[in-house]
């Protein structure tokens, strides 16, 4: 289990594969189709505090896969401003075949600040990963959302399950145990704080990631 300081600084901001494939009726039901927004919220927030920005998407090996061609892209809003890390990754997870962890270690930060698509699966397996990797992780959960096709039931032969309980049993599972889940406003808030904080020591701290 993680010890969390709700004062201490956000760390660097990963946004996980926020791209235009995920709007393919393919993916059928979503919920909270506020996450965007509230990414983008993070996103100008992190970016006034001068903390790290690292942006992550996911390049499908399947042909005829949402997420590959003009569906990889990001969406509007999402675009890496100069200086601004972008990883691409074709699994799950971030941090393999990628040099998202060496990034990190050489731009000092040990924490993270999680949001993305989808939930269940490159949210949270990410997610694990970061602190398997011994990171401290706060994962957004309205700057997060899940789709119908994220989950199959069948295996028992029982109910499909919604997009909104998928994302909530998801985020039930790694609460406490790999992350902090938090929503927007607090993460902001927390961010405020750690803005402050140099500032009334007359002192101003910007991380920036190594240009590998």
């Amino acid at each position: 289990m993680h010890r969390f300081d709700p004062a201490a600084l956000a760390g660097a901001l990963l946004l996980i594969d926020f791209q235009c494939g995920f709007d393919h009726p393919r993916w059928g039901a979503r919920n909270n189709p506020g996450a965007e927004a509230n990414a983008l919220r993070l996103l100008a927030a992190f970016r006034a505090a001068g903390a790290p920005v690292i942006h992550v998407r996911h390049l499908s090996t399947e042909a005829d896969s949402p997420l590959a061609g003009a569906g990889a892209a990001l969406k509007r809003g999402f675009e890496p401003a100069p200086g601004e890390p972008l990883i691409e990754k074709s699994v799950n997870s971030a941090f393999i075949g990628t040099d998202l962890e060496t990034r990190l270690r050489l731009g000092g930060i040990d924490r993270l600040t999680i949001c993305g698509l989808t939930t269940p699966h490159c949210v949270s397996t990410t997610t694990r990963m970061a602190a398997n990797l011994g990171f401290a992780v706060t994962l957004v959960h309205d700057a997060c959302a899940a789709v119908a096709r994220n989950a199959d039931a069948g295996f028992d032969g029982g109910p499909d399950f919604s997009p909104a309980e998928i994302h909530r049993a998801a985020l039930s599972h790694l609460h406490g145990e790999f992350a902090e889940v938090v929503a927007t406003d607090a993460a902001l808030r927390r961010i405020g704080r750690a803005r402050r904080a140099p500032e009334s020591e007359g002192e101003t701290h910007v991380h920036r990631l190594a240009d590998l």
